[in-house]
This record gives structure tokens, sequence and C-alpha cells, in this order.
């Protein structure tokens, strides 16, 4: 066994017990690949995915779709925010979608760090996503306003966008 291999398959290893002790549904579709899922209040579920790689444990997690609308402010926004984040960063892919991204060196990953690197993630997520929908989306939430008000549908799940609801006018 290679030195690169111990110290991947060790890394492995303690994220392996890490999600086995934490209580949330994980999978591992590929050797030393992760994903779970992480529990949120806003964002009901972050899905983030770990892999352990030659030099560092990296951590994706999926925050929302390329934005419809106000590219520039969604943006500006997420490059402000990483100014206050720790060991993560707010990223785009190549459709625009927006992800927290964060690497750890190997020799780091232990339970605690896992620990603070996946709360960093849960709480950006889910801290984030409400301003991220209203930045990006808000012509589609009003347009969602309407439909379920014109039909008596439930808008339970819109409450935190109240104030962009459409007025008696609209």
């Amino acid at each position: 066994m290679t030195a690169w291999s111990s110290t991947t398959d060790g890394a492995a290893a303690v994220v392996r017990d890490y999600l086995n002790d934490a209580g949330q549904p994980w999978d591992e579709p590929a050797p030393g690949v992760f994903s779970v899922e992480l529990p949120g209040e806003r964002k009901l579920t972050t899905s983030c995915s770990m892999a352990v790689r030659e030099h560092s444990l990296v951590v994706n997690a999926f925050v929302a779709r390329c934005p419809d609308e106000n590219h520039a402010g969604v943006h500006r926004w997420l490059l402000e925010r990483n100014a206050r984040l720790s060991g993560v960063a707010f990223s785009v892919d190549s459709s625009g979608d927006i992800y927290l991204v964060g690497r750890l060196p190997l020799h780091a990953v232990t339970d605690p760090e896992i620990d603070r690197m996946l709360g960093v993630v849960l709480e950006a997520a889910d801290s984030s996503f409400n301003t991220i929908l209203e930045l990006g989306f808000a012509t589609s939430i009003r347009r969602e306003w309407r439909w379920r008000l014109s039909r008596g549908e439930s808008t339970r799940n819109l409450a935190a966008f109240e104030h962009l609801r459409p007025g008696d006018d609209g």
C-alpha cells in the first residue's frame, strides 16, 4: 500500500465513521466519495458530497439553481457573503447553479473538522437560501403568489416572501 493510498484510505474511514455516527442519511456511491443530506429550516435539505482526493477532502453542496434574473446582483451578494465564511465559499458551475465548495487537507480530516465544515455548509446554505431566491427569482415568486391566490392554493411555503405578495391591484 502506498503512502497516498494509506492516507486517503484513512481519511475515507474517518468520514465513513463520522457519517455513521451523525444520524443523517448518507451513501458512498464510490470508494471515498460520500453523499449526505443536511436538514435545514429555510432550505429544507442541502445535498452535500464529500470526496477524498490525493491531498484533500473536497466538499460540494448544491444551494440553488441558476437565477432567472439579476445575475450580477446575486453574484455580488455571494461574493460579499464569501468574506464571512470559514473554510467554504460560494461558487457557480458552468450552468450557473450555485454551490458551496470547500477543501480540508487530509491531515485535518477528523470528526471535529468534518463536523465544523458541514456545520458551516449547512448554516451558509440555510441562511442564504431566501436571499438568493429573492434576488434571483423575485418575478417567479410573484407569479407563484398570483397563481396560488387565484386558485385558493396554500401559500404557506411562500410566507418568507410575504413582502412579494401582489396587492389587490396585482
